[in-house]
Parts: structure tokens; sequence; C-alpha cells
């Protein structure tokens, strides 16, 4: 199942997506995101899974710097480290 956070608003869409089919809840894109946006929690199965912090899900703009600007500016991002690619950015 893919879980969808974030929202759209004027200037675009801004939703992270985790596929909770591919993650195994390893937690290594909550070790390198530099803004801790993500922790593992059980799903509704009792799977532990990544997720995107509540408190982060209504303002991902300001909080995460995105897919490109984050693999530019760091060693690692999500989306290298999630060796199952369960991680989508809309921007």
């Amino acid at each position: 199942m893919k879980i969808h956070y974030g929202y759209t608003d004027a200037l675009g869409d801004w939703r992270i997506v985790i596929d909770t089919d591919k993650c195994d809840g390893c937690g290594r894109c909550v070790e390198v995101c530099p803004k801790n946006i993500f922790i593992i929690q059980e799903d509704d199965y009792d799977k532990p899974v990544a997720m995107v912090r509540a408190e982060f899900s209504k303002n991902l703009s300001y909080q995460c710097y995105g897919y490109s600007v984050c693999s530019s500016r760091f060693p690692s991002d999500c989306h290298k480290a999630c060796e199952r690619d369960a991680l989508e950015h809309s921007w």
C-alpha cells in the first residue's frame, strides 16, 4: 500500500509517498534525513515501516528539502539509503 503524506497548494504538489509493501522498517531513511522527518512505527498489521512525523505532514515543503536538493547537498539521502526503493518525493 502506498501512503501519501503532504498537500497540494498554489505552488505545487508537496508529497512524500512511502510504499509500505516495499518498506522493511530498516530505519536508514531516519538516520540520513537532515530534517528528521521520518520515524519507524508499526502499521495496522504490526509491521515496522517508515512514516512521516505527523507534525511535518502539513508543511512538508518548509521542512524537507526535496529529493534533488537533498541529494546534491548531502552525502546520502533517503532515496539512496532506501535499498528497497520505497520512497518517492513529488518535488
